[in-house]
């Protein structure tokens, strides 16, 4: 065999040919350099070739013997071999073709899985190779081994891939370039990369296979966080954001805006915020704090001064209503001030929308808040000097990167009520600098949470019932809009007339510690629906209640009404979809149901949750699990335990990983393949420092040390490279 290269197609491996190569790119894998970084993601030991006398159940074995007995029938297959120390079953199902050459009296080599059966040692689906009786087999090497597991398909067997594998690395050097340069192998006592991807594939020892694993992780999260720390290098040194001034008086007049003093938190939060916006460098900061802990009181501050120098500033949030509190909070705040402030959503008639663009263009306008409408190529600022996104990984990278565009190069201020674990933070967000609001204004009730199951739901809905009629609050938020979520069935808000009260009590008497009781797994089709919870509590235990139908088929202004019906105190409760997850802010709203809880992540939940607890009164949470199966009920039961956003971002992330949980996809970050953020953070760590420190000695990655380097990005981030460079 020539000598391959990484570039090689792979059907010229022995072996393999035009009809294998062409199953082995439905995985991916179309070169040599494919193959070799596709590695197993898990390992089998094998405990070498054994006389079948020492076989034992639950091991990985290979034994040899000659075939005495042959039967079943096809696709099904067994066999009998015999080494004189003892006999061996081996059997296959539901085989491709029946083997020409495995006949009584060849000689089989078998691997696979021992299990016992009738009392003697039996192979499932064994891998084996045939010889002719007289044939002279060279015997195995004894003693355990280290067998890699390839994820594989229906045309492609892990087996397969290995033997090619193998057949690759019997070739002598691999045609594996190095990256990393000599002094960061040193400092961090890395291997090799040709020795770290043979051992990976055909590894000596776990102790070997583990320092290979660190060596190529390290290098997929240093590549990472060079890519973010040469883009956060770049902005800093070639871009220039507007130089404001705070001075005492600027500083006065801000707070004087709000009838509360500021929580420590925010108080340090502003300061970093206000050092940053004072500084000659665009301020690139994300703002992190749990919901209810005053985000927008910050995130006003820092408007404030903006427009106190004579700038604009926007604030984007992902969805109408959204918008639409964060409007009227501002609104509340800024009353009686000259301050020039717009709403600028997707619902505005022709007419209104062209005025108020014209004003905005002008500079009549200080202050925008909006949706998406904000990065429509017609909307242009006078002056933009600050821009701030709510709730950041709801958009894509480039509708973030459009909004920043809107001015010469604004003020970046991202908020986000999701708790994001420090691992994410310093992936996705890896070249912003973090501020988090760690405490809740004062005077805050607390949530109490409790997990109930479905049989349950009668007695909720009537405790809930009475502490309606005691004027409390509630939402209800079911997962679907109707039977059918497809055909978005349109809802009307409906008001029903109150009757009687009476107190309500301390606390609920269900589910103090419930262990909520194995429920029926039921599908998509079975969820319960907004509108069919709406017409069953209406009709049943809240029958002459005031309760209104929320979801995301209504039209933008009959949402808008109802959710200002509801925050005036005319509805009793809201049954809603997770519309109401962010955005809707009623301090009065004492009580979240939550059906189907058991399908939520439990960010989301926690969202949900933070819904209520925004008053002075104890609120209470309650999720109804109709499945209380495995992973959902260790959700559930994390959430009934903490209300610690962190803790339970740092659970969802380790349940959900980091793709679904933060969508890192749109955020242009490469898919790791053999780091993981959860397990790898001193890894992580080490990865970032030495990345600072490299993109700051020489950010052009000119040394010639440095020089594989801008490959190795190239071929990590693909396309993506000038996304992350957009975000």
């Amino acid at each position: 065999m020539s000598l391959l290269r990484a570039d090689s197609p792979i059907q010229y491996v022995k072996g393999v040919g035009p009809q294998r190569a062409t199953a082995l790119a439905s995985l991916g894998i179309r070169t040599v350099g494919d193959l070799l970084e596709y590695f197993p993601f898990r390992y089998e030991l094998e405990a070498g070739e054994l006389d079948i006398a020492d076989l034992t159940e639950g091991m990985h074995a290979t034994v040899r013997g000659q075939v005495t007995s042959l039967g079943g029938r096809f696709p099904t297959l067994r066999a009998e071999i015999d080494d004189g120390t003892g006999i061996c079953v081996l059997r296959w199902f539901r085989l491709p073709f029946r083997p020409p050459n495995l006949t009584r009296g060849v000689a089989v080599v078998a691997s696979g899985r021992v299990e016992l059966y009738d009392g003697r040692p039996q192979i499932v689906q064994p891998r084996i190779q045939v010889f002719p009786p007289d044939a002279l087999v060279l015997r195995r090497a004894r003693g355990p081994q280290l067998v890699g597991v390839y994820r594989s398909n229906a045309e492609v067997k892990s087996s397969l891939i290995r033997r090619i594998v193998q057949t690759v690395l019997a070739q002598g050097r691999l045609p594996v370039e190095e990256v990393l340069p000599t002094s960061l192998l040193r400092r961090r006592s890395l291997m090799p990369r040709e020795q770290a991807v043979r051992q990976m594939h055909s590894p000596t020892s776990e102790a070997e296979r583990e320092q290979a694993r660190r060596r190529l992780a390290y290098e997929e999260l240093f590549l990472m966080e060079l890519a973010l720390a040469l883009r956060r290098r770049r902005r800093l040194a070639l871009q220039a954001g507007p130089k404001l001034h705070c001075t005492p008086e600027i500083d006065r007049r801000i707070r004087a805006r709000f009838p509360f003093a500021l929580t420590p938190s925010q108080e340090e939060v502003i300061r970093e915020i206000v050092a940053d916006m004072t500084s000659s460098r665009p301020m690139t900061r994300l703002l992190q704090g749990d919901v209810g802990s005053g985000k927008t009181v910050v995130a006003l501050y820092a408007c404030l001064l903006a427009v106190a120098n004579g700038q604009q500033a926007a604030i984007m949030a992902p969805t109408e209503i959204l918008a639409q509190q964060h409007y009227h909070n501002i609104d509340r705040y800024l009353a009686g001030s000259r301050v020039r402030h717009v709403l600028l959503r997707g619902g505005l008639s022709a007419a209104q929308r062209a005025e108020t663009l014209a004003a905005i263009e002008r500079g009549e306008v200080d202050l925008v808040v909006g949706t998406q409408a904000l990065i429509q190529r017609d909307v242009a600022f006078h002056q933009l000097a600050l821009v701030i996104v709510d709730e950041q990984h709801k958009f894509g990278v480039l509708q973030r990167h459009r909004f920043r565009t809107k001015g010469p190069m604004p003020h970046y201020l991202v908020m986000t009520a999701t708790p994001i674990p420090r691992t994410l933070a310093m992936t996705v967000f890896g070249d912003l600098d973090i501020s988090i609001i760690r405490q809740s204004p004062p005077g805050r009730g607390r949530i109490i949470t409790r997990v109930v199951t479905l049989p349950q739901w009668e007695t909720v809905m009537m405790y809930v019932r009475r502490r309606l009629e005691a004027g409390e609050q509630a939402y209800v938020v079911c997962p679907l809009i109707g039977a059918d979520d497809s055909n978005r069935q349109r809802g009307r808000a409906r008001n029903r007339s109150q009757t009687g009260s009476e107190d309500a009590p301390d606390a609920p008497p269900f589910g103090e510690d419930a262990e909520p009781a194995p429920h029926q797994r039921k599908g998509r089709g079975n969820l319960t629906s907004v509108i069919e919870t709406y017409r069953r509590l209406v009709n049943g235990p809240w029958r002459g209640l005031n309760v209104g139908l929320l979801h995301g088929g209504l039209p933008a202004a009959e949402k808008e009404a109802l959710v200002s019906a509801f925050a005036a105190g005319r509805l009793h409760a809201v049954v809603a979809t997770t519309v109401v997850e962010v955005g809707v802010d009623v301090p009065n709203a004492t009580i979240m149901v939550v059906e189907h809880a058991d399908r939520y992540g439990l960010s989301q939940l926690h969202q949900l949750r933070g819904r209520v607890g925004r008053g002075h009164k104890n609120s209470l949470c309650v999720l109804i699990a109709h499945d209380q199966s495995g992973r959902a009920a260790k959700r559930l039961a994390i959430m009934a335990k903490t209300a610690d956003g962190f803790r339970i971002a740092e659970a969802d992330l380790r349940q959900r990983g980091p793709g679904q949980l933060f969508g890192t996809r749109q955020h242009g970050l490469p898919e790791l393949r053999v780091a993981s953020i959860l397990d790898d953070f001193s890894l992580l760590d080490a990865a970032r420092a030495d990345a600072l420190e490299l993109a700051a000695r020489d950010p052009e990655l000119a040394a010639p040390e440095h020089r594989g380097l801008l490959p190795a990005l190239r071929r990590m981030f693909g396309e993506k490279l000038a996304l992350i460079d957009a975000a």
